[in-house]
């Protein structure tokens, strides 16, 4: 009766998302009152979507493998926690995380606002008009409660690439995260919707804003370095379509969080920042349609069902159409103060976004013209990460530049600095970044070497802005991990290494200053795999060394070979080995790799990450003082 009740409380969340949009657009189209309580119902779909995630995750902790979605997606060996990974590791599970993920958002704006009541309940109808479409797509095309055609005592097991404990972690921060923006774009909507444009919903929805932004920063960082343990390539970031659908609503969620500042503090931007909003999530319905539809290629696919794109392409062309609908209609009496000089921190604000919008249209452009120019009949082309690295690194090199001002420019004119001063704390700080980077290498890149001295640029200054205001910030914290993960992007990019040799048991080879020598081979049997364990020592001239152990896995279910890579980490790189195909009965092909540089980017965006919780603490602090001072003032 689990998997019943779980279908039957998303059933309710239709019935009720329903209802309640549908209700409230009726009284208000004929002008009576808001009808049914959006507050009382959001929190109701908050339980019933939590109450059937968690009606899904038992069946598969219980091996309910009469249910389809769960005998494709488990197995009775399959551990516990990757059970419990397994609900949103496919299609029909991830839509249902979609809907709990909206119903979430829903709750906990209906339980934190406290604007008038009619703009909330705008808000909250705008949120149940989405809620409705996931909730009808799933239940009618994704049911992950559906009964199995034929009866099977076992089930075809988690994909083991999917079978890592970065899986637990990266699609529901993601989820969160891109979905977390449907929030922004309803505070603008309900915005959009009043009689009279009140530009104070950018305040209203900097906490949601800066909230999905941090998840999703997290999600792309887990799933980046996911991708670097768990495929074996060695990479962090390949530019494969649905890492770019994840990008494409961070940058221009990014580019948000600036023009909100520049909205709410100074009256300026106010229509980028309503476009911004209807856009973001607008991006992250086409990044579901790109993992659903099949119309690319990736090895995140979910499915490749055209019906399925169909349906999310109808909701993204209804959202984006009713969007700028209203936004062209109030856009007349939507007035920002002007932008008075060239030499300000407003400037910089559009600036930055500009940047962040073209990046958004570069990665948009290289994702998705393959599959326009092959359904124009022209053949097939491929963009690979030539084309991206070409056009990114020079809106890097800019970025970095502006980061670097930011700290030192007034917000409407001026600078805190004389320009002198400024000028010789730039090329000081440049210099110093060529140093540490001569220090690290043999031969200099250029483009390397315009990296560590931008990113010392802006490590610099900000370190000036936070000793002179003896304050840290948001702003800070992003910038410095920016500037971090460039310098590691760069580096990575330069000066790894690698190469490819035939091992066996007492084979050796050279690695630069490192002798890799293979010492056996292990066989173990895992939970539900095979497993074959190359024991690799690396030893150098002053006595050093350290053991990898990568494995050549095989799954009997799913008959599929996995190579799990084995990495020693160090501050300035990683060495990284995988155990490829067997070549003969005790000979392997390994590819010893040595990923320069590669902690510096996860440590760089954590930074970043890191930094959007100083104004949410500081906005929970905030209500609470209010809250209290409220209570206080009352008789």
């Amino acid at each position: 009766m689990i998997g019943e009740s779980g279908l039957f409380a998303l059933v309710l969340i239709v019935v009720l998302s329903t209802l309640s949009f549908a209700q409230l657009a009726w009284c208000r189209w004929h002008a009576k009152g808001s009808g049914f309580h959006l507050t009382l119902a959001s929190r109701i779909n908050a339980f019933l979507a939590s109450y059937s995630l968690v009606a899904l995750a038992i069946l598969f902790l219980t091996d309910q493998f009469q249910f389809d979605y769960v005998a494709s997606h488990s197995n009775s060996a399959l551990p516990d926690f990757f059970k419990l990974a397994a609900v949103w590791g496919g299609h029909q599970g991830s839509m249902l995380f979609w809907v709990f993920t909206l119903c979430l958002w829903s709750g906990l704006i209906s339980f934190h606002s406290r604007r008038a009541s009619h703009y909330i309940q705008s808000v909250l109808w705008v949120m149940h008009g989405f809620t409705a479409a996931f909730a009808w797509f799933t239940v009618l095309a994704s049911n992950p409660f559906a009964y199995a055609a034929t009866f099977v005592a076992e089930g075809r097991d988690l994909n083991p690439m999917l079978q890592d404990v970065g899986l637990i972690f990266h699609p529901p921060l993601l989820y969160l995260g891109y979905i977390g923006f449907s929030t922004v774009l309803a505070f603008a909507l309900a915005a959009l919707l009043e009689p009279k444009y009140d530009n104070q919903w950018v305040r209203e929805c900097r906490l949601w804003a800066v909230s999905s932004w941090m998840l999703l920063t997290l999600g792309i960082l887990v799933g980046s370095w996911w991708a670097y343990n768990e495929l074996g390539w060695g990479g962090w970031w390949f530019w494969d379509p649905v890492e770019n659908a994840s990008l494409l609503p961070w940058l221009t969620g990014t580019a948000l969080l600036h023009t909100l500042i520049a909205s709410a503090k100074h009256q300026q931007l106010k229509v980028w920042s309503l476009s911004l909003a209807l856009v973001t999530f607008c991006l992250s319905i086409l990044g579901t349609f790109i993992v659903r539809s099949g119309v690319l290629t990736s090895v995140h696919a979910f499915a490749v069902d055209p019906s399925k794109g169909v349906a999310l392409l109808l909701i993204l062309a209804v959202t984006l159409l009713c969007s700028f609908v209203l936004l062209l209609r109030q856009v007349d009496s939507i007035k920002s103060s002007r932008l008075t000089s060239v030499f300000s921190r407003s400037y910089l604000v559009l600036l930055s976004a500009g940047l962040l919008v073209v990046a958004t249209f570069t990665v948009f452009l290289g994702t998705f013209y393959p599959m326009v120019y092959e359904l124009l009949g022209l053949g097939s082309i491929s963009v690979g990460a030539p084309y991206f690295n070409t056009l990114i690194h020079p809106l890097s090199l800019i970025a970095l530049i502006a980061m670097g001002f930011a700290p030192f420019l007034k917000w409407y004119k001026g600078s805190s600095e004389s320009w002198p001063r400024i000028f010789c704390f730039f090329i000081g700080a440049y210099l110093i970044g060529l140093g540490l980077y001569w220090l690290q290498v043999s031969k200099m890149q250029l483009s390397v070497s315009l990296i560590w001295g931008l990113g010392a640029w802006v490590v610099f200054s900000h370190l000036f802005l936070l000793v002179s205001h003896k304050s840290l910030s948001f702003m800070v914290l992003a910038h410095v991990g920016l500037a971090i993960v460039c310098i590691g992007a760069s580096m990575n990019s330069h000066h790894s290494y690698e190469l490819n040799r035939k091992m066996s048991p007492g084979v050796s080879t050279q690695l630069s200053d490192w002798q890799v020598n293979y010492l056996s081979t292990e066989w173990y049997v895992g939970p539900n795999y095979t497993a074959e364990q190359g024991h690799i020592e690396f030893t150098s001239n002053d006595g050093r060394s350290f053991m990898l152990l990568p494995e050549r896995r095989h799954y009997q279910v799913r008959v599929m070979n996995m190579s799990e890579p084995a990495i020693r980490s160090t501050w300035h790189g990683d060495y990284y080995v995988t155990l490829g195909a067997k070549i003969d009965s005790k000979a392997y092909a390994v590819k010893i790799q040595y990923r320069a540089y590669i902690g510096w980017i996860w440590f760089g965006a954590l930074l970043a990450m890191l930094g959007a919780l100083i104004p949410l603490l500081h906005s929970i602090s905030f209500s609470r003082v209010r809250a209290s001072y409220g209570a206080i003032q009352q008789p």
